[in-house]
């Protein structure tokens, strides 16, 4: 494998390399730049560092062709003469192992998780609850708990809601907190999420953690990467809440590592500011809390936007690593913004970054490394190393044919529907409970049924035995950083 002690950028103008110590890559970083000034390319040069390096990668494939990192580059033209005026690099044409996530799970493996994984300060997130509303979907969870109904999926949720309904007296001294008018709208919020396709995002088998952190046979990170090209246009909440959860799941169960020679995994947050954008100020408190403390947990987290104006300043002011793409200043706020990120990075004595902003071309960026001691060193102007995979998508055909020989084939393809809420409550009425759905088989990337059954029955027993572990030490207020919020959810 490549040299795995550094993270390495590109090179200055003289040739020379511009890197920082792979042991710092847990001090977080920022690419940001204007649309088609090269965030992207950089993303994946990054990726397949931290690959060779043996560390984990989850990123989001915004436009599709971040998807190239499967099949090995072809370089031509401005990318060969990129690649020949930084020998010391050693560029040689390959693949990277890749899994694919689809939500949906078309493009990929499908990427589940439960609400009550989830709980009730996220969910409430992405339903967009009023006050009052979220009081009574913690009220509903808290009856959940209780009754020892596990909500794995929408369904389950839904079911619950109608029993409180017809049962109001279940809530106890919280009856006043789910009334009619809030079970109604808590209902529609829930259609809703259906008619976006959020419906798929919940259920089992769902996403292990450990499974992401598995290594390749070759001892290099396997790169995760959800398919967000449409999710992002037209969910953009649930595509947010999703990234959310996985940065909270990892805080929980991940051991403190203290200072290691390089992270356990790498996080590449695309269209950052949705993170931000309309989250309630006691969830964004926690965002950024969780950000200044998962780093002792191995983790860095990169947040790809085309603004450092789109992150709020007490997550900026976390992010270590600096890579700034070209940026373009025609209005006033423009300008503003474009001097505010200038005064952002050490200066050079050897240029003025505010003039260099407007003048970067395509692959060039303003650099902020850390140090070895973690202090911020000069900015630089850094050409931005080329991938050695493929830059652009994977063709049909070869994303079938890497989905097929995944590790995680059989694994998560096909949905498992056990017993929860939606069946005992429909017991309890005396009512037939319906069988689950059976997959079609083009809907599955698995064609042996002896991988499936088990993979998946691996995957209920596991996911069962900790659902039932966290009904022991679930309390009330959960959801997004338990350990922080005073409750315990794992």
């Amino acid at each position: 494998m490549a040299e795995t002690s550094t993270l390495v950028i590109g090179a200055d103008p003289s040739g020379q390399p511009v890197q920082q110590a792979m042991r710092l890559a847990n001090r977080h970083g920022l690419i940001a730049g204007a649309t088609g000034t090269g965030k992207t390319v950089t993303l994946q040069h990054l990726a397949e560092q931290f690959s060779d390096a043996g560390v984990a990668v989850f990123a989001a494939d915004i436009k599709g062709d971040l998807c190239g990192l499967g099949a090995p580059g072809a370089p031509q033209g401005k990318v060969a003469e990129r690649i020949a005026g930084m020998p010391w690099l050693g560029h040689a044409p390959r693949a990277y192992p890749l899994t694919l996530w689809d939500v949906a799970g078309q493009s990929g493996h499908p990427l589940r998780t439960t609400l009550s994984e989830m709980g009730p300060l996220l969910l409430g997130n992405l339903l967009e609850l009023t006050d009052s509303q979220q009081a009574a979907l913690y009220a509903a969870f808290k009856v959940a708990d209780r009754e020892g109904l596990l909500l794995l999926d929408l369904k389950d949720l839904k079911a619950l809601l109608a029993h409180l309904k017809q049962h109001p007296q279940l809530l106890g001294e919280d009856s006043a907190l789910v009334t009619t008018a809030s079970t109604q709208a808590l209902l529609r919020r829930l259609a809703t999420l259906e008619q976006q396709g959020a419906e798929a995002l919940f259920g089992e088998p769902a996403l292990q953690l450990e499974d992401m952190l598995q290594p390749d046979r070759d001892g290099r990170g396997r790169i995760h990467l959800l398919d967000a090209s449409r999710l992002v246009h037209e969910a953009p909440k649930v595509y947010a809440t999703f990234l959310l959860w996985l940065l909270a799941e990892l805080f929980e169960q991940l051991p403190e590592r203290g200072d290691a020679d390089k992270p356990v995994l790498a996080l590449f947050f695309d269209e950052a500011h949705l993170l931000f954008n309309g989250t309630p100020k006691a969830l964004q408190d926690r965002l950024e809390q969780v950000v200044r403390l998962i780093r002792s947990k191995g983790v860095g987290v990169f947040f790809v936007t085309q603004s450092p104006g789109d992150l709020p300043d007490s997550v900026l002011a976390q992010l270590g690593l600096r890579i700034q793409h070209g940026l373009r200043a025609y209005t006033v706020k423009e300008q503003k913004t474009l001097r505010a990120v200038a005064d952002g990075m050490r200066a050079n004595p050897a240029f003025d970054s505010l003039t260099v902003l407007t003048e970067l071309g395509i692959g060039e960026a303003l650099v902020g490394t850390l140090e070895d001691k973690g202090t911020p060193a000069q900015v630089q102007r850094v050409l931005i190393a080329a991938p050695q995979s493929r830059i652009g998508p994977l063709s049909a055909a070869e994303r079938a044919a890497l989905i097929a020989s995944s590790p995680l084939r059989g694994r998560y393809d096909q949905a498992v529907d056990r017993e929860s809420a939606y069946e005992l409550l429909t017991q309890r009425k005396g009512e037939p409970v319906e069988p689950a759905p059976v997959p079609k088989a083009e809907e599955s990337f698995a064609d042996k049924a002896g991988e499936f059954l088990q993979g998946a029955a691996g995957q209920a027993i596991k996911s069962a035995v900790r659902q039932a572990a966290n009904q022991l030490g679930r309390q009330l207020v959960r959801g997004m950083l338990g350990s922080l919020l005073g409750g315990k959810r794992k």
